[in-house]
């Protein structure tokens, strides 16, 4: 067995005793703070309309955030927090050249 299957292979042992309750999984949880949607879209040059389609959310949704009026929670805390820190990553990862 290759040494990919055999980590695979050891994952999915440690999930399963881990969903029977078993076991000591480790957890890692993360920590995102409230982003500043207006200022973390700045950082980008986009307009609201293309950040918002770069990101799939509704412009709704987006103008919601930055008025502050709902707070981006789950993937879309962390996806924002990810172009907080660098801007291009979205359309450098996800763009077709």
């Amino acid at each position: 067995m290759s040494k990919a299957f055999k980590s695979i292979e050891q994952g999915l042992k440690e999930a399963i005793a881990h969903a029977r309750g078993e076991g000591s999984a480790i957890i890692h949880e993360i920590i995102v703070p409230e982003p500043d949607v207006c200022a973390i879209r700045a950082k980008t040059g986009l307009s609201q309309g293309a950040f918002a389609k770069s990101i799939g959310v509704a412009r709704g949704t987006l103008l919601n955030w930055e008025h502050r009026r709902r707070i981006p929670e789950g993937p879309a805390r962390v996806l924002l927090a990810l172009i907080d820190r660098d801007p291009g990553i979205v359309q450098r990862t996800l763009v077709k050249r």
